[in-house]
C-alpha cells in the first residue's frame, strides 16, 4: 500500500509538473511571444507618419533656400567636418553672406535646426562658422536662437519616437536620469540649467530624453535658452580666430570646463541649499 501511495504521489506530482513545462514552452514559442525579441524600434504608424511629416517639412524649407544660392556657391557647399573643412566653408561663403544676408540666415537656420532636430553631428562647426562671419554679438544670438528651436523640435519628435530610442542607446543612463529628476521636481529649473551650463550629460541626450521623463515643456525651453549662452559664447568667440584653431578639442580646455563648472555650480547651490535645510 505504502509503495503503491509512493507511486501514485511520485506519478500525481509530475504530471502537473509536465503540463505546466508543455504549456511553457508553447507559450515561448508563440508569435506575441517571439515579438518583443525582434521589435527592437517598436514604432507605430502614425509615429512613423509625424516623424516622416516633421523631416518632410524641414527638408523642403532646406531646399527652397538653396534653391536661391548662386551655383557658384551651392556646387562647393558640404557639412565640415574639420576646422579646416570650416575655413573653405567660411571662405566660401563669405562674399555670399554680405551680399544676400535675408538668403544666407534663411538657409543658415534651416540648417542648423535641422541638423539638431535630427540628431546630425557638426553644429560646433555651425556656431564656429556663425562667430567668423557676423561676430560675437549677432553670431552669439544667432547661435542661441537656432540651438534652443532645433532642441525643441527635437524634445518634440522625441516625445512622438524617442522612447525606443533612448532606451535602446542609454538605458542605464535614462533610469539614473529619471531618478535625478524625481528628487528635484521642485527646483528642476535650476538643475536642468545646470545640465545645460556644465557637460555633465550631451545636449543630445537632454533633448532626447527629457520628454521621456515628463520635464515641462517651459521647463526646458528656458534652461536650453538661458543655459546654452555661457558655451555658445566660449564657441562663437573662438570663430572669430578660426585661422589660429587647429581642433575643436581645443575650445574646451581645462580653463574653460572650469569656468562652466563654476556656473554650474553658482546655479545649483539653491537647490542644494535647500536639500541640506530638509535633512537638518
Amino acid at each position: 500500500m505504502a509503495s503503491a501511495r509512493n507511486l501514485i504521489g511520485e506519478t500525481g506530482g509530475n504530471r502537473p509538473t509536465t503540463m505546466r513545462d508543455e504549456e511553457k514552452a508553447k507559450e515561448d514559442d508563440s508569435p506575441s511571444a517571439k515579438k518583443p525579441k525582434l521589435e527592437k524600434f517598436p514604432f507605430t504608424r502614425w509615429e512613423f507618419a509625424a516623424a516622416f511629416g516633421v523631416f518632410f517639412v524641414f527638408s523642403t524649407g532646406l531646399f527652397c533656400s538653396y534653391l536661391t544660392m548662386p551655383t557658384s556657391v551651392y556646387s562647393n557647399l558640404k557639412l565640415p567636418r574639420t576646422v579646416s573643412d570650416l575655413r573653405l566653408l567660411k571662405d566660401n561663403l563669405a562674399t555670399y553672406a554680405k551680399d544676400y544676408p535675408a538668403q544666407f540666415i534663411l538657409g543658415y537656420c534651416s540648417t542648423y535646426i535641422f541638423m539638431q532636430t535630427f540628431m546630425i553631428p557638426g553644429t560646433i562647426f555651425m556656431s564656429l562658422l556663425a562667430g567668423a562671419l557676423f561676430g560675437v554679438i549677432r553670431g552669439l544670438l544667432l547661435v542661441v536662437f537656432n540651438a534652443t528651436a532645433g532642441a525643441s523640435s527635437c524634445f518634440f519628435l522625441s516625445k512622438l519616437i524617442g522612447r525606443p530610442i533612448v532606451n535602446w542607446l542609454w538605458p542605464d543612463k535614462l533610469r539614473v536620469f529619471q531618478s535625478e529628476i524625481a528628487k528635484r521636481r521642485e527646483k528642476l529649473l535650476n538643475y536642468m540649467l545646470f545640465l545645460r551650463v556644465t557637460p555633465t550629460l550631451p545636449n543630445l541626450f537632454i533633448n532626447l530624453a527629457s520628454p521621456i521623463v515628463d520635464i515641462p515643456f517651459h521647463v526646458f525651453f528656458l534652461a536650453t535658452f538661458l543655459g546654452l549662452i555661457p558655451a555658445s559664447y566660449i564657441t562663437v568667440r573662438a570663430g572669430l580666430a578660426l585661422g589660429d584653431l587647429k581642433s575643436v578639442k581645443d575650445l574646451y580646455d581645462f580653463k574653460t570646463l572650469s569656468v562652466l563648472f563654476l556656473i554650474g555650480s553658482i546655479i545649483i547651490f539653491p537647490t542644494l541649499l535647500k536639500r541640506k535645510r530638509i535633512y537638518e
